[in-house]
């Protein structure tokens, strides 16, 4: 064949293979608003980074399918995310359904495995339908499908994973989500192991879509999504932001950005937000956004573990971690769900070298007959092991309460490099008015509680702590900024080059 006709033959299959599931199916996705796989990826990357492996890929089971599989319903390849390089997957549903196949899955793996021993984010776009059945069964589909990949479902986080669940999320694209450091999903959207049809067949009765995987289901209760959005368009925005908090690696710092203008102004609005009476509550989340540079506080798993509040923010231009109690929901009292949301996050941040910023507040974990059915104390056991395996540079501020063994969980005591407390902040075992109670076994109402209080109350302080210098210092909230700032680079790891120990790095994801 002739170098015209060879590489005219090499046009036609490239052509063949981006027309994705027909110019019908595509019309389709249009009218009801979704985008393409095409249309996610050019949302996602840089303009003109892409570079696509395994565009010639379709169908390795089934002759009869190679022409209705174009790119085996996967769009794989390398691009950038502010000017960085990044691994992308994006299902292409119009394609089988974006099903798992052997071809499909090779490819994926290949640049999951790419990613991982060169250092680069991963990036999964997710909408599926599950295993590609006709390929799947039998022994023979099963040995050429499952279990030969070793990388295919080994997480590490050398690298940072990120994923997205999309209208229907059934099968890898759950499993992808699940193994993410961070996952969005759009509204609207169902992810779940299989599809509703397939469930309820095995269960006998029909099930509703939101009931089975939808958003509010993971955003109140399985806690495994991480953000939701409203479009395709603010999901690629989200995995973007996301990203610019992260390293392209375990091996180097996260990238530093430019201190948003007015950031550091107001904070005097912090005495505006702490109420001067110790019971009443307030909105931690505010004084979070006073105190970080302007409009750089992500927050993850928001409706989660609301008691609790995590999410990404930027001091000074630079990446830091924020954990905070937030006594505008049950107090401030760390539910198993908060628990869980913490952990997450903290074994994220120290394997990213992502420094942690604590702001305490609580009057100690949730009790009770649900805590215990939630396993409450396995989860607090693994808040106290996150914790105390943390390596990155960590600093608590008591703002308020600091009670029992949350006090310790949440980085008091030796389990920080800094720890400094507000002038109202008071620590104890336990709330005193249930000390009272029973030590001096006395109620509110009864004839004298209110000594009996006082006299409990007297040791609560922080000056005391101060003095024997279990605390660091006791600085005015308004110093808190300018405060963790110049700490935070003081207790910057010099001798790794700022690189903790990645102690938890294989920690996994999803528990």
């Amino acid at each position: 064949m002739a170098h015209e006709e060879m590489l005219a033959e090499l046009d036609r299959r490239r052509a063949a293979a981006s027309r994705m599931g027909g110019p019908d199916k595509l019309r389709k996705r249009e009218e009801r608003g979704q985008l393409s796989a095409q249309q996610r990826l050019d949302a996602l990357i840089d303009p003109d980074s892409f570079l696509e492996v395994g565009l010639l890929g379709a169908s390795g089971v089934f002759e009869s399918d190679v022409p209705s599989t174009p790119r085996d319903g996967k769009l794989t390849g390398f691009g950038r995310v502010d000017g960085r390089d990044v691994g992308v997957v994006v299902n292409d549903f119009t394609t089988k359904g974006a099903s798992t196949s052997a071809t499909n899955s090779k490819k994926m793996g290949y640049i999951r495995k790419t990613c991982t021993e060169k250092g680069m984010p991963f990036i999964h776009v997710g909408e599926s339908t599950g295993a590609r059945l006709p390929d799947a069964m039998g022994s023979k589909g099963m040995g050429a499908l499952l279990g030969n990949d070793v990388t295919q479902f080994r997480r590490m986080r050398d690298t940072p994973w990120v994923s997205a669940a999309l209208d229907t999320s059934f099968g890898s694209s759950a499993w992808m989500c699940c193994c993410a450091d961070f996952a969005v999903m759009k509204k609207g959207s169902i992810m779940s192991v299989s599809s509703p049809r397939l469930v309820s067949m095995a269960i006998g009765e029909k099930v509703d879509l939101e009931a089975l995987g939808g958003w509010r289901l993971h955003a109140e209760q399985t806690g495994l999504i991480d953000h939701f959005v409203d479009t395709d368009e603010e999901a690629m925005a989200a995995i973007r932001r996301f990203l610019s908090y992260m390293p392209s690696h375990n091996g180097e710092l996260p990238p530093d950005a430019p201190v948003a203008e007015g950031s550091g102004d107001r904070q005097e609005r912090i005495l505006e937000v702490l109420p001067e009476k110790r019971t009443q509550v307030y909105n931690m989340k505010a004084i979070i956004e006073v105190i970080v540079d302007r409009g750089s506080y992500f927050e993850i798993k928001p409706r989660f573990g609301r008691s609790a509040t995590v999410g990404l923010a930027r001091l000074g231009g630079k990446a830091v971690g924020v954990i905070a109690n937030n006594p505008q929901v049950g107090g401030g009292a760390l539910s198993a769900e908060a628990c869980r949301k913490i952990i997450d996050f903290t074994v994220m941040c120290d394997s990213f070298n992502i420094p942690l910023v604590r702001f305490m507040d609580t009057p100690g974990f949730v009790v009770g007959l649900d805590a215990e059915r939630k396993g409450a104390p396995g989860q607090i056991m693994n808040f106290m092991n996150a914790t105390c395996l943390t390596t990155v540079p960590q600093v608590t501020v008591i703002c308020r309460k600091a009670y029992g063994r949350a006090y310790v969980a949440m980085g008091g005591g030796a389990h920080n490099d800094v720890m400094v407390a507000w002038p109202g902040a008071e620590v104890s075992f336990m709330d005193p008015v249930f000390a009272t109670n029973i030590v001096k076994n006395k109620s509110p109402g009864d004839e004298g509680f209110e000594d009996a209080l006082a006299e409990i109350q007297k040791d609560l302080e922080i000056w005391d702590m101060a003095r024997i210098f279990s605390a660091h210092d006791v600085i005015k909230p308004q110093e808190t900024r300018v405060y963790l700032i110049r700490m935070l680079d003081i207790q910057r790891r010099r001798r790794s080059g700022g690189l903790g120990q990645h102690l938890m790095r294989t920690w996994p994801t999803s528990f």
